[in-house]
């Protein structure tokens, strides 16, 4: 089937720019697609919504697995008006599209103050020495939630 990457970008964009004009949150929308058709939408709602995690990318996830009724989005494909952050960069990675295509760069958006290269850093930092730092506490009593997950016969693996 051909797909017309072009037409789905400039919804996400036309989102980006909805989301904005209504004063959801910054400039980003993206729109998932299945066999041609959109079946989830979403910009970003941060303020809206006081939610940190309310990207574009990720309503936009959540829309089309909640319609789809799957927490995967497989033989789909994302468009997204900007370079994901790292956090939609693992929502994306998650939910397992086939591709995903974006318009701005993250340089780009770094121009505009929404930089996200603070965060790549942390990444490779030891836990103990990121920003925020983190201190592991209680493994052995987490571990028991994660033996018991190993013995589960009724699990669905993702």
């Amino acid at each position: 089937m051909d797909v017309n990457h072009q037409k789905f970008m400039k919804r996400a964009i036309e989102l980006s720019m909805k989301g904005m004009k209504k004063g959801d949150g910054g400039p980003f929308g993206a729109v998932v697609v299945r066999d041609g058709e959109i079946i989830g939408e979403g910009w970003n709602k941060v303020l809206s919504t006081n939610d940190p995690t309310a990207h574009a990318e990720v309503v936009a996830i959540r829309d089309a697995c909640r319609k789809l009724g799957d927490f995967q989005l497989e033989d789909s494909i994302l468009y997204t008006s900007c370079e994901p952050c790292p956090m939609c960069l693992g929502a994306i990675f998650w939910a397992r599209p086939k591709a995903f295509y974006y318009g701005c760069t993250r340089e780009d958006a770094a121009a505009i103050d929404f930089d996200d290269d603070f965060i790549y850093s942390q990444i490779d930092q030891a836990p103990e020495q990121r920003t925020i730092p983190a201190e592991n506490l209680l493994r052995e009593e987490a571990l028991k939630a994660f033996q018991y997950w190993k013995q589960m016969e009724k699990k669905t693996p993702y």
